[in-house]
């Protein structure tokens, strides 16, 4: 479990140190170059993916409460929801429109997600902690830049490549899920 909060931490303090503006990141690229701080700005996240991979597999699981949504499609389409959403985050389309930050959006969906399908203690800790984080960095980030100035109206056709891509990526980690969780995901009800 240990293994597991580190990573955790270390996201969303890399993430939240950022977001703050606590003059690291500058101190850093003035000290390194924006190249060098991109570089290990990556290796950190990566470290933090590797020890919540880490401690979730080595994680004793504890039942702690029983999940609503266990082993239920809905969970599938919480979690296509919330890759639709993180989709999002980086062309022009019009889910922009309606989502003012939709890849922290659908971090939020997709720990939902989880939530309502696993009812352990090493699930509270993951998805719940990066739930949290994402929810704080909106509401940090919503702070920090003002008003929202919402894009203007594009061609539908982004918002069906975007839904493309999504399906390819939930379909891809629905087969990859067992060998990084150690758990399969089960289609029926």
């Amino acid at each position: 479990m240990l293994y597991l909060a580190l990573g955790i931490i270390l996201w969303a303090g890399v993430h939240l140190a950022a977001t703050l503006r606590l003059g690291v990141r500058d101190a850093l690229i003035a000290k390194l170059d924006a190249n060098k701080y991109r570089g290990l700005f990556s290796l950190v996240v990566l470290v933090s993916i590797g020890l919540i991979v880490v401690g979730w597999r080595s994680t004793d699981t504890i039942h702690v409460y029983d999940p609503p949504f266990w082993n239920s499609p809905l969970t599938i389409l919480f979690v296509w929801i919330a890759f639709v959403l993180m989709a999002a985050s980086a062309p022009a389309n019009n889910i922009k429109r309606f989502v003012r930050h939709p890849q922290l959006t659908g971090v939020v969906v997709w720990a939902g997600a989880h939530l309502l399908a696993n009812g352990d203690n090493r699930s509270l800790m993951l998805f719940g902690g990066l739930g949290v984080w994402a929810l704080l960095e909106i509401f940090l980030i919503s702070r920090r830049d003002g008003p929202w100035e919402k894009p203007e109206a594009v061609p539908f056709t982004r918002d069906l490549k975007i839904a493309l891509i999504a399906t390819v990526v939930v379909v891809i980690l629905i087969m990859l899920h067992p060998f990084f969780t150690g758990m399969q995901i089960q289609m029926g009800g």
